[in-house]
């Protein structure tokens, strides 16, 4: 799926750079502490904050918001956990995450044309249970002993 658990970016300079990525794409929080595993995880939320304010925006018709928000949610897929995955070594996995991801950017595109909510919520629900396993198995990467440095 990514690089490997322990390290999902694969070398510790990726991980930096990922950071970078991180702080462009507007996920605002502590990035700088962050362990890889932890980057992604906050990929997810920030995916879930922004298709939630891209409904809220278009509940209340303001389509400069929705716009946005649907951008934000799309950069956080395609430059972040899309640019994630290692799909060399990844295997199965890797390669369903980036159809899945690939397919949530035709939703979220669709959504804005059509200005569709029930395409926004396909695409919450969707990236929930991708978001719940990743969490699931913080507890495992932090149980595993550091690598050592490349």
């Amino acid at each position: 799926m990514y690089a490997a658990l322990a390290s999902p970016f694969g070398r510790p300079a990726a991980a930096a750079g990922f950071a970078a990525t991180y702080r462009q794409i507007g996920v605002e929080t502590g990035v700088t502490g962050a362990t890889p595993h932890q980057l992604v995880g906050l990929l997810f939320d920030g995916f879930v904050d922004a298709v939630s304010r891209a409904r809220g925006a278009l509940g209340q018709r303001d389509m400069e918001a929705k716009g946005r928000a649907i951008d934000h949610a799309m950069r956080i897929i395609e430059e972040g956990l899309k640019a994630g995955l290692d799909l060399r070594s990844g295997g199965k996995l890797a390669a369903d995450l980036n159809e899945l991801y690939a397919y949530l950017v035709r939703r979220l595109a669709n959504a804005h044309l059509r200005n569709d909510d029930a395409a926004l919520a396909e695409c919450q629900r969707l990236i929930e249970p991708v978001r719940q396993a990743w969490t699931g198995i913080g507890a495992q990467i932090a149980a595993q002993p550091a690598a050592a440095p490349r």
